[in-house]
C-alpha cells in the first residue's frame, strides 16, 4: 500500500526532483547499511600485534607512542 504512495508521488514529480529522490534513497540505504555493519561485534584479530614492543614499552608509552603514529 505505501509502495503505491510513494509511486503516485514520485510520478507527479518533474524529472530533476526525480534524481533528487534517487539520490535520497541511495543516501538512506547505506546508511542503513553502516548501522547494521556497526552492530556486530568488536573483533580482536588486533589482538597481539605489538608483541614485539612489550619488552621495550609499558602499555602508557605505547598509548602515547599511538598518538604520534597517528
Amino acid at each position: 500500500m505505501i509502495n503505491k504512495e510513494i509511486e503516485t508521488k514520485i510520478k507527479e514529480l518533474p524529472d530533476e526532483l526525480k534524481r533528487e529522490v534517487l539520490d535520497y534513497i541511495e543516501f538512506l540505504t547505506n546508511k542503513y547499511k553502516l548501522k547494521k555493519k556497526r552492530k556486530r561485534s568488536f573483533k580482536f584479530d588486533w589482538e597481539g600485534g605489538l608483541e614485539e614492543l612489550k619488552d621495550k614499552f609499558t602499555s602508557v608509552e605505547l598509548q602515547h607512542k599511538s598518538k604520534e603514529w597517528r
